[in-house]
C-alpha cells in the first residue's frame, strides 16, 4: 500500500473516532439535583444502549461518506489533469484519491455527525426518565 493512501486511511479513521464522541447535555432541574451525576450519566448510558439495541444507528457517517466523495473526485481530477498533461494517468488518480479522501474527510467531521433519529431517541428516553437534554456536546 502506498503512502498517501496509508495516510488517508488514517486520518479518516481518527476522524470517524472523533466525530461520535457526542453526548446529551443535561438541564439542572430537580429530577437532575435529586439523582445527582453519576446516576444521570448511567441513565445516559443505558439510553444510548438501548437505541443501539433497538437496531438504531449512532451515526450518519458524514466522515466516510465525505472522504468517499472526496477521493472520488480527487482521483477522476488528478487522472484528466495527468492524462491531459501526459504522465502516468494510475498514478495521478491514486494521489487525487488520496488527497480528496483526506479533504472529504476532514469536511465530513465538520458537519453533524449524529443520527436525528438516535438522538431523539435517546433524548425521549432520558425525558421519560425525568431528564431535560438541552443539547449535545
Amino acid at each position: 500500500m502506498n503512502k498517501p493512501r496509508v495516510l488517508a486511511i488514517a486520518l479518516i479513521t481518527v476522524l470517524t473516532a472523533c466525530a461520535t464522541a457526542q453526548r446529551p447535555v443535561l438541564y439542572p432541574n430537580a429530577h437532575l439535583k435529586n439523582v445527582g451525576d453519576a446516576a444521570a450519566q448511567r441513565d445516559i448510558d443505558q439510553c444510548t444502549q438501548m437505541a443501539e439495541e433497538s437496531g438504531v444507528s449512532k451515526s450518519n457517517n458524514q466522515v466516510v461518506k465525505r472522504g468517499a466523495e472526496g477521493a472520488a473526485v480527487g482521483a477522476t481530477a488528478a487522472g484528466v489533469g495527468t492524462l491531459i498533461r501526459g504522465g502516468s494517468v494510475g498514478a495521478g488518480a491514486a494521489a487525487g484519491a488520496a488527497v480528496g479522501g483526506a479533504a472529504g474527510a476532514v469536511h465530513g467531521a465538520f458537519r453533524n455527525d449524529a443520527n436525528p433519529t438516535y438522538r431523539n431517541f435517546v433524548q425521549r428516553c432520558l425525558r421519560d426518565r425525568g431528564y431535560d437534554v438541552i443539547g449535545w456536546q
